[in-house]
């Protein structure tokens, strides 16, 4: 909260008067640190009131006025107030929009210029598309894979470019892939439940792509909340006598909720009861409202740069994939979002054999006894990578655990082509500080590491099928099909 902001070390900052500026914010918030540090309040209450102090604090930078901006105001002087004009125009073209634009949004088509790897939709109902990518390879292994995205935001952050396509990269390694696309949903859709995306929704593609494919298993990866959703379905198929994965893999997941970073400081009693009195028996939680909490996380990252660009300087933002992709907002089911606030970040009843009861089924996480790969990012501000630890205890199967540098998205996105960042591997330990004191830092991405691992539970290779799609459920349209279009209401 105190430490200088990047926009500090422009060569305007320099003269006196705006130093002294700079450098009164940045003594501003370390004392309003201090005089909270000293407060009476218990742990959480300081973590809720730090949170609130770092957006006051942050919005009160000087790079954030433009009066106080020396670049703002000198490309206001050398444009004639050009600049200013156009800011303003960009402030209203967002206002109509609901949102901060951080990408030109005219510059990409979902399926023309991101998820663009080929495919059908083999099967759909109201909840969600399953989509089978087209084999890449002459020999493909027998057990496909199937992938469970996050409902929260679309499914094509795996899929975004050719480049960097964790799909595209699993079937250049063999692999048959199925993804399941959410649907963002509308109005009428307000009624699902956390039961329906476990049952119409997990549990339904995994049928549909052991059918397709011709396999009694699947491996399976689940990736934020997609892999809470994807283990809560195999420890219900469990209980009903079903093991329909041969492997599962959990990306920057929790299961075992106890630390759930800033999220969970918004998350209480009066704030879980509200929404069920408002949308826990029908209607949305707006995928705007959601993305807006997501970036508060990050108020320096994710809104002061583009309020400063755009608004005070004029300038429109460029193309970029992933911040385009960050502002496709996904609406939740009302019903289905209550169920997960209260049994998860509220309650932490996911953990507990028998603690939650979903389709009928008391789920007990200890039945999932298929082998596990558990990967978190070290810096996630979403998931925690000590909490995505703690999961690996809750899961029966002899379970790996991999650590990722970096964040949240940044860090599971991370091709070997690039040949960046780094990775840590090591045996279980008793605790994830354990953990990582005997781990091992080994260079370059994780991906690498996670396909020999999958390939040994893939199965036999066979000729790949030209075919997607089986008799009993024919290709419906092209990837990456209808839903994941759909832009929300």
């Amino acid at each position: 909260m105190t430490r200088p902001s990047p926009d500090f070390d422009a060569n305007a900052w320099l003269q006196a008067w705006q130093q002294g500026l700079s450098q009164g914010h940045v003594q501003f918030g370390t004392w309003m640190r201090s005089a909270l540090e000293a407060a009476p309040f218990d742990v959480r209450a300081k973590a809720q009131m730090d949170f609130a102090l770092r957006q006051v604090v942050d919005a009160m930078n000087p790079a954030n006025c433009l009066t106080t901006n020396p670049e703002a105001m000198q490309a206001a002087l050398d444009s004639g107030g050009a600049s200013l004009v156009e800011g303003a125009s960009l402030f209203l073209a967002d206002l109509a929009k609901g949102r901060i634009s951080m990408s030109d949004d005219q510059a990409f088509e979902v399926g023309r210029n991101v998820a663009t790897s080929p495919g059908s939709v083999v099967f759909e109902n109201e909840l969600m598309q399953l989509v089978q990518y087209t084999p890449s390879t002459a020999k493909v292994h027998k057990r496909p894979l199937v992938i469970v995205p996050p409902c929260i935001n679309k499914f094509y952050i795996l899929d975004l470019q050719p480049a960097n396509s964790l799909v595209a990269h699993a079937v250049a390694q063999g692999h048959t892939v199925f993804l399941v696309s959410w649907r963002n949903v509308s109005a009428e859709q307000g009624h699902l439940r956390w039961d329906d995306y476990i049952e119409q929704g997990v549990l339904r593609a995994l049928g549909v792509a052991r059918g397709v494919a011709r396999s009694d298993k699947v491996n399976t990866l689940g990736f934020c909340i997609g892999g809470t959703l994807l283990a809560s379905a195999l420890a219900v198929a469990a209980g009903r006598g079903e093991k329909p994965a041969a492997s599962v893999t959990l990306l920057t997941a929790m299961l075992d909720f106890s630390d759930t970073g800033e999220l969970g400081l918004m998350v209480d009693e009066a704030m879980v009861a509200t929404r069920e009195a408002t949308i826990g028996r029908g209607g949305l939680l707006k995928g705007r409202e959601l993305a807006t909490v997501f970036a508060a996380l990050r108020a320096n990252d994710l809104i002061w740069p583009y309020v400063v660009n755009s608004y005070l300087k004029g300038k429109a933002p460029p193309a970029f994939d992933l911040l385009y992709w960050n502002g496709d907002d996904t609406n939740l089911p009302g019903p289905m979002y209550c169920w997960y606030l209260r049994n998860t970040y509220l309650e932490n009843k996911l953990r507990e054999p028998g603690g939650t009861v979903q389709c009928g089924v008391p789920v007990d996480l200890s039945r999932i006894d298929a082998p596990a790969f558990v990967y978190a990012s070290r810096e996630d501000h979403i998931v925690p990578w000590k909490t995505a630890y703690a999961g690996t205890r809750l899961l029966g199967g002899e379970t790996r655990f991999v650590l990722g540098a970096s964040g949240h998205i940044a860090g599971v996105i991370n091709p070997p082509a690039k040949k960046k960042r780094n990775h840590w591997v090591g045996d279980l330990a008793a605790d994830a500080g354990a953990w990582l004191d005997g781990a091992q830092s080994v260079e370059g991405s994780w991906w690498p590491a996670w396909c020999d691992w999958l390939a040994a539970h893939a199965g036999v290779k066979v000729a790949a099928r030209s075919a997607l799609g089986s008799a009993e459920f024919p290709a419906i349209e092209p990837a990456p099909g209808r839903y994941v279009k759909e832009k929300a209401a």
